[in-house]
Order: C-alpha cells, then structure tokens, then sequence
C-alpha cells in the first residue's frame, strides 16, 4: 500500500476536467465504506481513494498549486490511508439540535478509544484513536475523530477466510452494535489489507 505522492495528483486544470466524473465514483466507492452504529455515530472508512480525492478537493478549493502547499496537503491525509495491517476510518458523532449536541459531546468523553471491530470468533479490536492530536479536553469530546484499527493475523485470516464482520460502539453512555456488517462493506475493507 504506497502513499500519495505529488507526482500522482492531477494538475488544477486536470482535476476541473475529471471532476465530475471522479467524485461520483468516489461518492458510490464510499456508500460500502460509511458503517451507521447506533443513531448519532457514524464510521467513515478511509482508502487511498478516498483520501486522494479530499487531497485534490482541499487543493482544489485552496487553489494551491505550489510544492509546499500540497506537501502540508499530503502530510494531513497520508496518515488516513490504510497501510495492509489495519484500516483507518473517521469517525463522526452527529447530533442535529446545537444544545444537544453540546449535552452529548460532553457524556461522551473517551468514546473514541471504545470503538471496536470484530471478526467472528476473534477478540474485539478496539480502535487507537486521534494520533495527530488530542481531540477532547476536560468537557467534552470532538465531534470528529481518527481511528485506526490493528489488525491481529489471525484477525486478518479470519476475514479473508470469510468471517463475518461486525463493529459497534460500547461506551457507558452510547452503545451500539452492527451484528454483521453488509457483504459490500466487508469485501471493500478487505481491499485494506496484505496477506
């Protein structure tokens, strides 16, 4: 699993004209990688495509085009791509309503490092979480947090021998389980990994 390099990103004007049809595959390559658990909590499993294309959007956007500038790009992103042992993923606690969306982030402090996957019949792998920086305080947790799963061989084997993949969430105050996760899902993360 290689990491993104600048002479792999398309050019602004390049990016402008495969636009379209770039995020519409990345949208559809997404919807088996986006895992629901519970009703506030939502798993966004990252890749080399899904990371690629947020480094070409972020440049995009920011019209950078200068080396440093898409280096620091590709610095941010880089850490999310999976690299054959673990997968990465993004997790998202969303609460609609402001206020209680302040109540909920401040009784979910830790949550982040009580995420967990699981391939049938192994241990429960829970998640290292926010490696770049600590995203909660005193108060509350962030609404957005890096995960990293590592994947123990016989973790590993297990999914590639067809186990069943389930994931769930099991903090005092949110708890959530996704007893089997979809054949699509499990078979795009399977990509993630080398044997």
């Amino acid at each position: 699993m290689g990491l993104i390099t600048a002479e792999s990103l398309m050019s602004l004007e390049q990016y402008a004209k495969a636009r379209k049809g770039y995020r519409e595959r990345v949208l559809a390559h997404k919807k088996d990688r986006t895992v629901q658990l519970g009703e506030h909590v939502t798993l966004v499993f990252e890749d080399e495509l899904t990371m690629r294309y947020q480094i070409q959007e972020m440049l995009r956007v920011e019209r950078i085009f200068e080396e440093k500038g898409i280096r620091d790009e590709l610095d941010a992103y880089n850490p999310l791509v999976p690299d054959g042992s673990n997968w990465k993923a993004t997790m998202l606690i969303e609460y609609p309503e402001l206020e209680e969306r302040r109540l909920a982030l401040g009784n979910l402090i830790g949550v982040e490092d009580r995420v967990w996957v699981k391939a049938e019949k192994q241990p429960r792998v829970y998640a290292i979480a926010d490696e770049d920086l600590d995203r909660e305080n005193d108060d509350k947790t962030s609404a957005v947090h890096f995960l990293r799963f590592e994947l123990p061989v016989p973790t590993k084997k297990a999914l590639k021998d067809g186990a069943a993949l389930s994931m769930g969430v099991d903090h005092p105050n949110y708890s959530a389980t996704l007893a089997q996760a979809g054949a699509g899902t499990a078979s795009s993360l399977l990509e993630d990994l080398v044997f």
